[in-house]
């Protein structure tokens, strides 16, 4: 079997050359990586990667931890992954995606750690020991959402203005008539449905709606996000018909309110008034009327914080940038004045 040594001698080049063109840590002109990778065919020649790894100490691989569900990605998580995957193949990075649920990965973390130099943290808790873990450990992170109270001076976050966001879909709701607006939000242990639970009561607030009842419901982890939105649809808007619009976490429990409005003959946006914090859905053929949404540009997301994890891997020094990503309203077919409804009383 062909060693780095007979490919060196073949190519006419030192080792640490043959190193580089295949680690691609230092730019190797285009002739000469073009030949050493021929000699590497030739001679069958293979590097060995754990080798290298145990010699200098880095795999070459970053992490990206996201919660998972049962179901599909959202678009999403699917946006976020590109914009993660085009930074990790510019800078010669592999990926590794841990989507564990949050049951086994909490007995298995304490076992094994993943083969990366630097992580990526998707949607962090209150109280979220991921993070405690990795600060403990020393492992370069970067979290995308707000980190919990005490880290947010210590580590690099991305994120969007999730209170402001929550403000603005709530007054543009307020503003088209709707006074009972039901709020299907994330867990409530996730800083991200704290953040957009207090954007939601400001708006509310401000509009002296507070009378009215502060509808937020926060999702139980067990439940699937379309079950979620589904079974607490059907059973408010079975009982309380004073309810004209629904704010969701995300596309797929907005596919379960459809679902449910559906069944218990509400019309879209005559009767029900539905908006979402979603990047453009993969589940946009099933939404009739299209979903209005908050776009959360989650590439850029994604791609940020693999920039932000890079550079610190490369500048070997923990960085604690905060990046915020400007997010937008998409209005669609799927709101509607109140002076548009039809009376659901019976």
């Amino acid at each position: 079997m062909a060693t780095i040594d007979d490919v060196a001698k073949a190519a006419g080049v030192s080792k640490g050359t043959v190193s580089n063109v295949f680690s691609k840590k230092r730019p190797i002109s285009k002739e000469v990586t073009e030949r050493v990778l021929e000699v590497a065919r030739r001679l069958n020649y293979k590097p060995n990667y754990w080798a290298r790894t145990l010699a200098i100490k880095e795999t070459r691989i970053i992490g990206l931890n996201m919660p998972g569900e049962k179901v599909k990605f959202s678009h999403f998580h699917m946006s976020l992954l590109n914009g993660v995957l085009k930074v990790c193949y510019e800078r010669g990075y592999r990926l590794l995606v841990n989507t564990l649920s949050s049951e086994y990965q909490n007995r298995v973390e304490h076992l094994v750690s993943d083969p990366v130099d630097g992580e990526i943290l998707l949607d962090p808790s209150l109280d979220d020991p991921r993070i405690e873990e990795r600060v403990n450990r020393g492992l370069p992170m970067v979290v995308i959402g707000r980190p919990p109270e005490g880290f947010d001076s210590q580590i690099a976050f991305v994120d969007n203005d999730n209170v402001k966001s929550a403000i603005e879909v709530t007054e543009y709701l307020i503003g088209l008539g709707h006074k009972r607006i039901l709020f299907l939000n994330a867990p409530e242990q996730r800083t991200v449905a704290q953040d957009r639970a207090k954007g939601y009561r400001m708006a509310i607030d401000k509009a002296g709606l507070s009378g009215c009842g502060s509808l937020i419901l926060f999702k139980e982890e067990s439940l699937t996000s379309v079950d979620f939105g589904y079974e607490t649809a059907k059973r408010l808007l079975s009982h309380e018909t004073s309810i004209t619009a629904v704010i969701t976490d995300t596309d797929k429990m907005a596919l379960g309110v459809y679902r449910a409005a559906e069944e218990l003959g509400y019309i879209i946006p005559q009767d029900l008034s539905v908006f979402a914090f979603s990047d453009d859905s993969v589940f946009s053929p099933e939404f009739s009327p299209p979903l209005s949404s908050v776009r959360l540009n989650a590439e850029e997301l994604g791609s940020e914080a693999a920039r932000l994890l890079l550079d610190q891997l490369a500048s070997k020094q923990q960085s604690v940038q905060k990046v915020v990503i400007a997010s937008e309203m998409v209005l669609r077919g799927s709101c509607s004045n109140t002076r548009l409804h039809t009376s659901k009383e019976a």
